[in-house]
């Protein structure tokens, strides 16, 4: 899918309402017992940018970029302020924050992910879009230098060890970061009332997680 590597306004999108969202189907038995099933192994977030628009500039704002993106049709970044770190979002991201995978001697690949939740079935999301020059890198307690023991790819989310530097078998690697979410416009459409906005109206700009 095209993908524009820019973030919608952060000063808007701060007062936006949404959040993760998943699909489980449950089929209520005879004998009042439910059997559960989830659709979607990731959850999906969604957004409504209307809720940060406080002024006619920042309406403004929102059409430049809307047009700039045509619609539903470019990809673009978004920060969630209610998720944005490898750690909870008043803390600094550490090298040491997040696991993301062991090292065999052989892979020099791994994918930035967050867990949420620990005890029961915590869930690893993927993390395809860190914020430029946030990554931290740490194997096995000891924190590496980004262009010396390994390379960010900013637009993937993947950690690529660099030669001599590759994690040795049973070595856990952990991240820390910055990250955005990708997202589109989920609408061609903008409906603006600037006399219903005047008056307290909030204009609808839905906005929806892709996959990449």
């Amino acid at each position: 899918m095209s993908f524009h590597e820019v973030r919608f306004p952060t000063a808007i999108s701060r007062n936006a309402q949404g959040g993760p969202e998943r699909r489980t189907d449950i089929v209520v038995l005879g004998s009042g017992f439910e059997e559960r099933n989830s659709r979607w192994a990731d959850s999906r977030r969604s957004y409504n940018a209307g809720y940060g628009v406080k002024s006619i500039d920042d309406l403004h704002a929102v059409i430049a970029f809307f047009e700039e993106r045509r619609g539903r049709l470019h990809g673009f970044r978004w920060r969630d302020h209610a998720d944005w770190k490898s750690c909870a979002p008043q803390g600094e991201p550490a090298a040491f924050d997040q696991v993301i995978g062991t090292g065999d001697g052989i892979a020099a690949a791994f994918q930035l992910v967050k867990q949420y939740g620990a005890a029961f079935a915590p869930y690893a999301r993927p993390i395809k879009k860190p914020v430029q020059g946030s990554v931290l890198v740490g194997v096995d307690g000891i924190a590496k230098t980004e262009g010396t023991h390994f390379a960010a790819n900013h637009a993937t989310g993947v950690v690529t060890f660099l030669a001599g530097s590759i994690p040795a078998t049973g070595e856990i690697v952990t991240a820390g970061f910055l990250f955005d979410v990708p997202v589109r416009f989920d609408t061609d459409k903008l409906e603006i009332n600037l006399s219903g906005f005047a008056s307290g109206a909030i204009p609808n700009i839905p906005i929806l997680e892709v996959r990449l």
